[in-house]
């Protein structure tokens, strides 16, 4: 079976040093590259000279930047200066880079693919299908955008796709609320659980028990991820449990724009103050005097350096405000062998059992996710038994080999299907 990932313009034809929506097409691609299939990934060209590059059996195709995307992509700023129809923004409209779709539509023709699996540019199945007539089209999901669209406009752009994936029960069953007609299944994002691994023996039980607990955070610094919440939360934790370390790991220059997010949900709305100036320096002047030796900003760090931060955690923290399609550090974390805690909303309730590999708080209550925190810095036993736990529900339910082979099912129920 010969297949064709992308996703946005920005992406680079290579493998993937940071997590996010860039790490699933890899992750999935890379295995059914290992299964023998013939697997293309699509992305810019950058600074690279060659068109084509081969690694790990996944053949990467560059695409050059062209005069025509370059000319249209200030009208990126409508959505930004919310001068665009929210219902109809630029970013989900044909002329959204559409010179660089084209041309992947134009070369996965040339290399007569079977299957075209696209992330998140929903309006491009129509591109595609023109050039691909006898491909099947996959439009793999990763938020719960579509509702916020104008339903004639989805459903005039998917009429042609094969099946919609998601990353989560709670995306697809949306899905099949708003577009009941389209048939669509859930494939969970997943973690590496040979990397993200540590040695189960009673050595690493007893180190977890020290009196300096370390908690830590990956993720985006972006209001939406709660790190406000979090701020908020451990100045608490620290009035009564001084030797409490937080680290936040991700990038402070990454912040969701306002404008694609579910402005009609009431969390979303409260976070509007954080998009006014700096939400960094926000953060900053929310660190109580006697929390300020023990918060540490550590930046973005290549994807595979996180082993050694969630290693050396002993709680692991997700309090997103949103209700969030997934989030992968979850299952990184898990794989660790540390307990989540995380906020009541999404998927979350998904990922982690609440009471058994951690705990789930309600979204944007600091009070309830400080209780959670020292409910486990105080009890190690309760700490350590939920981390395993937790590690053994990411090797059953979410390991990339596992997703692969529900992807590939899906796959196979595609090319046998006559419909």
């Amino acid at each position: 079976m010969k297949i064709a990932f992308f996703d946005y313009p920005v992406t680079l034809a290579e493998p993937p040093k940071t997590g996010g929506i860039r790490l699933v097409s890899y992750a999935l691609a890379l295995r059914l590259a290992r299964a023998g299939h013939e697997v293309l990934f699509y992305g810019s060209k950058g600074h690279y000279q060659e068109l084509e590059y081969h690694e790990d059996g996944i053949i990467y195709r560059r695409i050059p930047e062209s005069w025509l995307d370059k000319v249209l992509e200030p009208l990126n700023f409508l959505d930004s200066w919310n001068l665009s129809n929210p219902k109809r923004p630029f970013y989900a409209s044909k002329l959204f880079f559409c010179e660089f779709y084209r041309q992947v539509a134009k070369d996965i023709q040339a290399q007569q693919c079977d299957v075209i699996h696209m992330n998140i540019v929903f309006q491009f199945v129509p591109l595609m299908r023109a050039y691909n007539p006898q491909a099947k089209i996959v439009l793999h999901i990763h938020s719960d955008f579509l509702p916020l669209f104008e339903p004639v406009m989805v459903e005039q752009r998917l009429k042609s796709v094969d099946l919609v994936i998601g990353c989560s029960d709670y995306l697809i069953n949306q899905v099949r609320k708003y577009l009941p007609h389209v048939k669509s299944q859930t494939i969970y994002n997943g973690a590496d659980i040979h990397h993200f691994t540590i040695p189960n023996d009673n050595h690493n039980r007893e180190a977890k028990k020290k009196d300096t607990k370390q908690i830590l955070f990956v993720g985006r610094i972006s209001p939406e991820k709660g790190v406000h919440v979090i701020i908020d939360a451990f100045n608490k934790v620290v009035s009564r449990y001084p030797q409490a370390q937080l680290k936040l790991v991700g990038s402070e220059n990454a912040l969701v724009p306002w404008y694609t997010l579910d402005r009609e949900d009431p969390q979303i709305q409260n976070l509007l103050p954080y998009y006014q100036g700096s939400y960094r320096a926000q953060l900053q002047e929310r660190i109580a005097s006697t929390a300020a030796s023990s918060v540490f900003f550590l930046g973005k760090v290549p994807h595979f350096e996180l082993f050694e931060y969630y290693q050396q955690a002993d709680i692991f923290l997700f309090p997103s405000v949103w209700n969030e399609a997934f989030g992968m550090p979850i299952i990184e974390a898990m794989s660790m062998g540390l307990p989540v805690i995380a906020t009541r909303g999404g998927a979350f309730p998904e990922l982690v059992e609440d009471g058994k590999t951690g705990l789930l708080v309600e979204r944007g209550d600091a009070d309830a996710l400080a209780e959670a925190i020292l409910r486990l810095l105080v009890d190690d036993n309760l700490r350590i038994a939920m981390g395993e736990a937790g590690r053994r529900r990411a090797v059953e339910k979410f390991d990339w080999d596992h997703q692969a082979q529900k992807l590939l099912h899906q796959y196979h129920a595609m090319m046998n299907s006559f419909t």
